[in-house]
């Protein structure tokens, strides 16, 4: 098996297993097994769990921001882009699978202890930010809104990760709506 596709299934077993189940529940030996990867070259790819974490985590990353991006881009009025990233987040609750914020949740387990997570889930958490911060300078609002929205998108998500419901994201979209009236 060539190395990138070993990746691949490898990233993919993490993921499922990783988001799934808690980083802390799930060891090397439950990924190989998932992913058909031998021990020896999962080690090869990953010489550490926390680098195989790492690696899970940017990958995501880059996926969960074009899936939001992609959602928030169908909507042609740029004030309705902000409230579209609620309207993502709702549907994002509804998924099956949906287990809260894998960054939250590796943050929770991992912060504590490993530098190079943080740095992922801060990192993660910065381009989110960044990424309203963008939508609110194109709908020509006040750079402050940033803060909040952020917050009520970051709130509604611990929410309904703890509460299994979409609920929380309907309500941060019209704590939303009331803010940029008022804004």
């Amino acid at each position: 098996m060539d190395s990138a596709v070993a990746r691949e299934q490898a990233l993919d077993a993490a993921e499922r297993l990783f988001y799934g189940r808690g980083v802390q529940s799930v060891g090397m030996d439950d990924v190989r097994g998932a992913s058909g990867v031998s021990l020896k070259r999962l080690y090869q790819l990953f010489p550490a769990k926390e680098q195989l974490v790492v690696a899970y985590l940017e990958r995501r990353d880059v996926r969960w921001r074009q899936r939001l991006a992609k959602y928030v881009e169908g909507h042609p009025d740029p004030g309705e882009r902000l409230l579209a990233v609620f309207g993502w987040l709702e549907r994002w609750f509804g998924e099956e699978d949906f287990r809260g914020c894998a960054w939250i949740n590796a943050y929770g387990e991992l912060g504590a202890t490993s530098e190079p997570v943080v740095t992922q889930v801060r990192d993660h958490k910065r381009a989110f930010r960044d990424y309203l911060a963008g939508l609110v300078a194109a709908a020509g609002l006040d750079a402050a809104l940033t803060g909040p929205l952020f917050l009520l998108a970051e709130g509604a998500m611990v929410t309904a990760g703890i509460n299994g419901s979409t609920e929380p994201a309907a309500e941060a979209r019209e704590a939303a709506r009331v803010l940029l009236r008022a804004g």
